[in-house]
C-alpha cells in the first residue's frame, strides 16, 4: 500500500535560505554546503564568461585583420589575373627588352676596346680640323655592372667644326657622352676668332667576370663589417 509523500516547500525553502543566514566571509570553509555550492557554480559561470569573452575579443581581432587585407588582397588579384590574360604580350615586350639591353651592352666596349674608343674621339676632333690643347683621361670610376671613364677635353676650332665634332662623337659606335661643356672665344694667329670648347667626355665599357667577382667580394665584405 503507497504512502502518501507529503512535502512542504516552504520548510525546505526556510532550511535553504537559513544556510545562507550568517556566513562568514573570512571561513568559507565552515560555510554549509549550500553556500559552497552556490559559490563553487558562480565561480564556475564567470571563469567560464571571462573566458569566453576572451576568446570572443582575440578572434574578433583576427577577423577585423583579415577584413583589412580584402582589399589588398582584391587588387593582387584583379592585378595577376590582368597579367595572366596579358601574358603572351609581356612575354613578348620582356624579349623585346632583353634585345635592346644587348644592343646597349654591344655599345659598351670592354676594357681591351678602351685604347681603341679613345682613339675614336682624338680622330674625331681632328677629322675636324679642331686643335686639342687638353686630353686628360681620369680615374675610371666602377659602378654596380659597369665602369666609367671620365676624360677632360679643350679643343680649339671654329663654330661649325666643334659643333661636328660634338655630332660625331654623338655617333660614334661606343657610348660617349659629353657633359659640363664650356665654349668660348680665342684669338687665332691669323686675326680670326676661333672657338674653344672645354668639356667632360664621358665614356663607359662594361666589367668582365674577374671585375664583378671582386666586386661582388668587396660588397659582402662591406656588409659583414656593418653587422
Amino acid at each position: 500500500m503507497a504512502k502518501n509523500l507529503n512535502i512542504d516547500l516552504n520548510d525546505i525553502f526556510a532550511q535553504a535560505q537559513s544556510q545562507f543566514s550568517g556566513l562568514n566571509p573570512n571561513e568559507p570553509g565552515q560555510w554549509p554546503l549550500l553556500p559552497k555550492l552556490a559559490s563553487f557554480l558562480t565561480a564556475v559561470v564567470v571563469v567560464v564568461i571571462l573566458g569566453w569573452v576572451a576568446l570572443l575579443s582575440g578572434q574578433s581581432d583576427e577577423l577585423q585583420m583579415e577584413r583589412d587585407k580584402e582589399p589588398q588582397l582584391k587588387a593582387e588579384y584583379t592585378n595577376k589575373v590582368a597579367q595572366a590574360i596579358n601574358l603572351a604580350e609581356l612575354r613578348k615586350q620582356r624579349i623585346q627588352v632583353e634585345e635592346y639591353v644587348k644592343q646597349l651592352e654591344k655599345q659598351l666596349p670592354g676594357k681591351a676596346d678602351m685604347d681603341a674608343l679613345l682613339s675614336d674621339i682624338n680622330q674625331a676632333g681632328l677629322g675636324r680640323g679642331l686643335d686639342f690643347e687638353l686630353f686628360r683621361p681620369g680615374q675610371v670610376l666602377v659602378k654596380d655592372y659597369y665602369a666609367e671613364l671620365p676624360i677632360a677635353i679643350r679643343v680649339t676650332g671654329r663654330f661649325h667644326d666643334i659643333g661636328a665634332f660634338t655630332a660625331d662623337i654623338a655617333n660614334l659606335s661606343r657610348i660617349v657622352t659629353l657633359h659640363n661643356i664650356v665654349i668660348g672665344g680665342v684669338a687665332a694667329k691669323d686675326g680670326q676668332g676661333n672657338l674653344y670648347m672645354d668639356a667632360t667626355a664621358r665614356t663607359y665599357r662594361y666589367l668582365d667576370q674577374s671585375e664583378l667577382d671582386t666586386l661582388r667580394a668587396d660588397k659582402a665584405k662591406q656588409k659583414g663589417a656593418k653587422k
